[in-house]
């Protein structure tokens, strides 16, 4: 199992950004997806899950509103899209799956939002 993420990097507050996760090694259209986020000294949490199909979506309520979470199947590509980011966004934002009863995770891609 391979999960790569892209798309962070610095933004303003109010800003966008849209981040990828490009995936292999399992069967990435039956398997649902997360996107996680860890802000330092805090435990990673749940931002967005998507079913395998895409037709049902969960989001945090930090985040509900204002994040999108999609995939596109036939890349094997699950994205974030973020909108009205706050200060309080800024994290490593992580990929991931659950296969078999385990967890995986990609390296994660850092959000900074800052002025």
């Amino acid at each position: 199992v391979q999960l790569v993420e892209s798309g962070g990097g610095l933004v303003q507050p109010g800003g966008s950004l849209r981040l990828s996760c490009a995936a292999s090694g399992f069967t990435f259209s039956s398997s649902a997806m997360r996107w996680y986020r860890q802000a330092p000294g805090k435990e990673r949490e749940s931002v967005a899950r998507i079913a395998d199909t895409g037709g049902n979506t969960v989001y945090a309520d930090s985040v509900k509103g204002r994040f999108t979470i999609s995939r596109d199947n036939a890349k094997n590509t699950v994205y974030l899209q973020m909108n009205s980011l706050k200060v309080e966004d800024t994290a490593v934002y992580y990929c991931g799956t659950t296969i078999l009863l385990v967890d995986y995770w990609g390296q994660g891609t850092q959000v900074t939002v800052s002025s």
